[in-house]
């Protein structure tokens, strides 16, 4: 009976310890997608499944608004010599990815997330005028709301236009800036929840961690693609790593227990 006794609370005690057990604070985001991996592409569909399939935090994403307002997913401006903003659909709609793709409209894109858990990290690029920006933000959100996604997207962009806009209609997102000319303080005031920078910015003011949780802001850098450098990025106490590596750049972070 007693020996039952003892075991039992061991047992107990054994929960607890895992249970207090801390873990990393630090998520991994794919970018564009988890494509280093066989069958993907950048941006493509495919890249999005696989980052959902290895459990990443999030899969990071660029969206285009085209001539004739159809909102794309690619990267570069242009794609076999084709400008995306200032070509019509019908002209891209055929064109392939790396790994045979068409080139994926944002809509396409979005009813695969539906079926995915991953969280998905929009990136707006930047477009010719202030105005073209803020009307591919609201078309973009417009989208997202109507395929009930809104819950589970985070809003990135170089565009500060773009990221007014973001702000302005969806109140309760997450909006980063990514351009990285602009403290914690400007961000807040402007209401970002949060950065988005290269990571060299930083290291030159690793004091804008610590200001970010003072403000309640989070921090996200990138693209971190060297292991010596998603600890450093770790151990600094970044909340979000962008990464070309995510499955690597999962197992790092993994070993953190701040």
């Amino acid at each position: 009976m007693r020996q039952g006794l003892v075991s039992f609370l061991l047992f107990g005690l054994l929960l607890v310890g895992m249970a207090c057990t801390p873990e990393s604070k630090t998520r991994v985001i794919a970018h564009r997608g988890y494509w280093q991996t066989e069958g993907s592409a950048q941006n493509s569909i495919r890249s999005l499944e696989r980052a959902d399939e290895i459990g990443v935090y999030g899969a990071e994403f660029d969206v285009h608004y085209t001539a004739d307002n159809v909102l794309v997913v690619y990267h570069d401006n242009d794609i076999q010599g084709k400008n995306i903003q200032t070509s019509n659909y019908e002209e891209l709609k055929d064109l392939r990815l790396n790994n045979g793709e068409t080139l994926p409209t944002l809509e396409s894109y979005l009813k695969r997330a539906c079926d995915l858990e991953v969280r998905l990290v929009f990136e707006l690029k930047s477009h010719a005028t202030p105005e073209r920006n803020r009307e591919a933000a609201r078309a973009s959100v417009e989208m997202i709301k109507r395929m009930g996604l809104e819950k589970r997207t985070d809003y990135i962009s170089f565009n500060l236009d773009a990221c007014k806009e973001f702000i302005r209609l969806c109140p309760d997102a997450s909006v980063a800036y990514l351009n990285g000319e602009l403290d914690p303080d400007a961000l807040k005031e402007m209401g970002f929840t949060g950065l988005d920078y290269h990571y060299n910015v930083l290291r030159e003011h690793p004091e804008w961690v610590e200001k970010c949780k003072a403000l309640g802001l989070t921090t996200n850098v990138w693209t971190v693609n060297e292991p010596e450098l998603i600890q450093e990025m770790a151990d600094m106490g970044i909340d979000f790593i962008t990464t070309d590596i995510p499955e690597e750049a999962r197992e790092i972070v993994n070993t953190q227990t701040r």
